[in-house]
């Protein structure tokens, strides 16, 4: 399995989807399962969360200092 195309996958649904971003925030496992389509065994959904949230955060990161730079 591929994994990082499974956290591609569920990064692109979950931030183009404010309802998805704010289940994953509430449940992250079951939204990433809900969003991909399958069940995965425990070691890969933790790695695929965790990807997740690496690029939700760094997409967070650069929206703010994007922000920050329209204000000069």
């Amino acid at each position: 399995m591929d994994i990082k195309a499974q956290v591609q996958a569920a990064i692109k649904k979950i931030t183009e989807d404010p309802k998805q971003l704010a289940n994953f925030k509430n449940d992250p496992v079951k939204t990433v399962e809900g969003v991909i389509g399958v069940d995965l065994p425990d070691d890969v959904i933790n790695q695929v969360v965790a990807g997740v949230k690496a690029k939700t955060a760094a997409s967070k990161a650069s929206d703010a200092i994007g922000n920050i730079k329209k204000l000069f």
